[in-house]
């Protein structure tokens, strides 16, 4: 078929258009853009390239098979992408819709680009799933390089409305999700499935809608209002990486500290009353540099991006402000990925310890606390990229060994004046060695004076300045002082030798 200028316009256009008005209707109705409004919001003006554009052109009703892929500059820096048309059978994947988007992953992994995904999509096209789910080109072969481009190339995605059945495994494959609550929603089996298939009665949202995800699954790690906030995270999280593992984080121009951060008195004297880390954290780093990551789960530990001096660093601290900072499942499991995400793409890990330990009892054995507990320490041994540990209160029991503690090979243990390192704190200790004995004391006064005093013994012993004396720590540094001596430190580690151990690779702890 020979296409004239008219024709091949005409072809471009219904192409580009989209599927029918009354479904771009009912997506701006729910404040849904069209996909390309999100890929033009989300790239620089003019930078664009599109690929197969035509994709079952011959076919009716299915304009680019229900995806836009191409090439495009953020902020002056190279990435490819993928946008689902969700106003073409609501997004779905057709055998066309599925080679773009191995093709485009393909090609970002080839070209050692960021790969950005723009989820919104119903799943597989049942009707057509001979030709796109079982072959060597089929559905799988999506995830298959997503799994080889991890930790090889950045991958986020932005979720703006369903990632449904095996489609929801395109946001877990990435390194950051972002989901706009109340149209974003990801789930293995729709509500009449789950139904027909458990007998539960549920919806999409609550069962897996952004909110569930974001505070609960941990699946989503950013809950954001607007389409316009999912595609400023986008941007956010590549400012902070390179564009690939090659490659050293992007420096920027140097940042004071807020002028009013006054680190000393942020943290109270007292071990038993809670400060919020996120305080700590944005008053440390360069001032409005802080992007913090899955901010609504697992709040116990305060995790995410940030500049000292320009210097892109990944932080890790305990939140006493929730569950007073103990280390559970959920936040073991969440710091495990940020410390390999980091790792991956050669970002400095800062760990500001003030962790009493991992919980304890019967329902967190259940949950399986000692395997979880070991995947976090096993990421914080193979972590190679510089690393310091800051004793800001405390580190007891296996929390220092989590947050980093000396038997890690950290760049440095440095401890502040207010620190303490110990198996367990003075309370428990003493309550330990000697509950027989204050059991026995039948005089309240002479009771608490006994008590007290094996504190003050067990609280000598794990002075500070003794652990200084025994190398445990290698400085004890004033909080005023605290980031000037981890911008002297991260610079002189910024070198370092990163191999970790002769083998292809570990086995993850049960």
């Amino acid at each position: 078929m020979t296409l004239d200028g008219e024709a091949l316009e005409q072809l471009r256009k219904r192409a580009r258009s989209g599927g029918a008005d009354k479904y771009h209707a009912a997506n701006a109705a729910k404040g849904k853009l069209f996909a390309r409004e999100r890929v033009a919001l989300l790239v620089d003006e003019g930078s664009f390239v599109e690929d197969g554009l035509y994709a079952n052109a011959l076919a009716d009703g299915l304009p680019a098979d229900g995806v836009v892929t191409g090439t495009a500059t953020i902020d002056g820096r190279q990435v490819c992408l993928m946008a689902n048309d969700s106003t073409v059978k609501a997004g779905s994947w057709g055998a066309r819709t599925v080679e773009k988007i191995i093709r485009i992953i393909e090609r970002a992994y080839g070209a050692g680009v960021p790969m950005v995904y723009l989820v919104d999509s119903a799943g597989a096209r049942i009707t057509d799933q001979v030709d796109l789910f079982p072959g060597r080109r089929g559905a799988g072969k999506i995830f298959w390089n997503q799994v080889r481009a991890s930790g090889s190339i950045p991958q986020v995605c932005a979720l703006f409305g369903p990632s449904a059945a095996g489609g929801a495994y395109i946001p877990a494959f990435c390194d950051v999700v972002a989901m706009v609550d109340g149209n974003a929603s990801m789930y293995l089996g729709s509500d009449r499935m789950v139904e027909m298939v458990t007998g539960e009665k549920t919806t999409l949202e609550a069962m897996g809608g952004a909110k569930v995800h974001t505070a609960e699954s941990g699946v989503g790690h950013f809950l954001c209002k607007t389409e316009a906030d999912a595609l400023d995270v986008v941007k956010t999280y590549l400012s902070y990486l390179p564009a690939n593992w090659t490659q050293a984080p992007p420096a920027a121009p140097a940042v004071a500290a807020p002028a009013k951060a006054d680190l000393a008195a942020l943290v109270p004297a007292s071990e038993r009353q809670a400060f919020d880390m996120r305080r700590y954290v944005k008053g440390l780093l360069d001032e409005g540099s802080f992007f913090e990551i899955q901010a609504l789960w697992a709040k116990e530990l305060t995790i995410g991006f940030g500049r000292l001096d320009g210097q892109v660093v990944g932080v890790l601290g305990n939140n006493s402000m929730f569950k007073g900072g103990v280390l559970f499942v959920d936040s073991a499991d969440k710091a495990t990925r940020f410390v390999q995400l980091c790792d991956a793409f050669n970002v400095p890990l800062l760990f500001l310890s003030d962790v009493p330990g991992f919980m304890v009892g019967s329902a967190v054995e259940k949950q399986g606390i000692i395997r979880h507990g070991a995947k976090m320490i096993t990421a914080i041994s193979e972590a190679t990229v510089p690393k310091i540990c800051v004793v800001v209160r405390k580190a007891y029991g296996a929390g220092l060994y989590a947050m980093a503690g000396p038997g890690f090979e950290p760049d440095a243990t440095i401890a502040l004046p207010s620190a303490k390192i110990a198996v367990m704190g003075a309370e428990a200790a003493v309550n330990a060695v000697y509950a027989n004995k204050i059991a026995a004391i039948g005089d309240e006064a002479e009771r608490a004076a006994f008590v007290a005093a094996k504190r003050a013994e067990y609280e000598q012993d794990i002075d500070v300045v003794r652990l200084a004396s025994e190398l445990v720590v290698d400085a004890i540094v004033e909080p005023h002082d605290l980031r000037g001596e981890l911008v002297r430190r991260f610079a002189a580690a910024r070198t370092k030798d990163r191999h970790f151990s002769r083998r292809r690779h570990g086995v993850t702890p049960v």
